[in-house]
């Protein structure tokens, strides 16, 4: 259970150096309002025409005697839509990071070298065709295996009382071990670590996981929340994947070295 807390603390300390780094901060919040720009306008047209939509998709209920098509398609539609915002929340880390790879990519090697004893970072030496490929690949598995959850936790949300209590719950849990992965990925991967390893590095600490992901998808909850607490998120689980893989950490240089050039507010 200790690992709860330190989990949540590395959560804080990405918030606090983002807080001292006002230009990587500032770097850091374009990614996520254009994600939030491009989540909005299907979210916008998915509540203009999801009846139509669901209309073209059920033709079989057009013979259907009122009121029962219209309550039919308009239960559906609500159900579209609610799949729809719960995709949207999955993934919204997944489609962040893809578009802001190489700001987040600064902003992680930044807190790399600001918390490093010697002031070094981990580089990959892969050009950024290939990196943003083996993100993109890499986070199309990851959005595959939250979409199964996403849709087994809604299929539970009908179960009378565990669904509404239980089931939300555990659907934070798993939100919050999948957006763990998404952004420690920024790190590891610039490491070379593989998702099966990232993945299987994760389980072996899942309280940890748990303490810095689950208050960060409860927050994610919050419409425009995630946009400004993912540079914080992203430089917390930098710190966070140095404890996973036993890097030690200057916490010294963390709390009140001098920003480096490029890094500064």
């Amino acid at each position: 259970m200790r690992d709860l807390g330190v989990g949540f603390r590395y959560l804080l300390k990405g918030q606090k150096w983002v807080g001292r780094h006002g230009r990587q901060y500032g770097f850091g919040l374009l990614p996520g309002l254009i994600t939030l720009v491009l989540y909005a306008a299907a979210l916008v047209a998915l509540a203009l025409w999801g009846a139509d939509l669901v209309g073209w998709a059920t033709p079989f209920a057009d013979d259907w005697a009122d009121p029962w098509t219209g309550l039919f398609r308009g239960f559906l539609t609500v159900v579209l839509f609610a799949l729809g915002l719960l995709l949207c929340v999955l993934t919204f880390t997944a489609v962040t990071l893809l578009i802001g790879q190489p700001f987040y990519e600064s902003l992680s090697e930044a807190v790399d070298r600001d918390v490093s004893p010697d002031g070094t970072a981990p580089e990959s030496d892969l050009p950024l065709w290939r990196e943003l490929w083996i993100s993109a690949r890499d986070s199309l598995r990851i959005v595959a295996r939250a979409a199964v959850w996403a849709v087994l936790l809604f299929a539970l949300g009908f179960v009378p009382v565990a669904g509404q209590t239980v089931v939300p719950v555990i659907g934070l849990f798993v939100t919050g071990f999948f957006l763990t992965e998404e952004l420690t990925a920024v790190a590891l991967q610039r490491r070379g670590v593989e998702v099966r390893e990232r993945l299987a590095l994760l389980r072996s600490r899942k309280t940890l996981v748990w303490g810095f992901g689950t208050p960060l998808a409860l927050a994610f909850l919050v419409p425009f929340v995630a946009v400004f607490l993912m540079p914080g998120a992203v430089a917390g689980a930098t710190l966070m994947a140095r404890e996973l893989l036993g890097e030690e950490t200057g916490e010294g240089g963390a709390a009140g070295a001098p920003e480096e050039e490029g890094v500064g507010a």
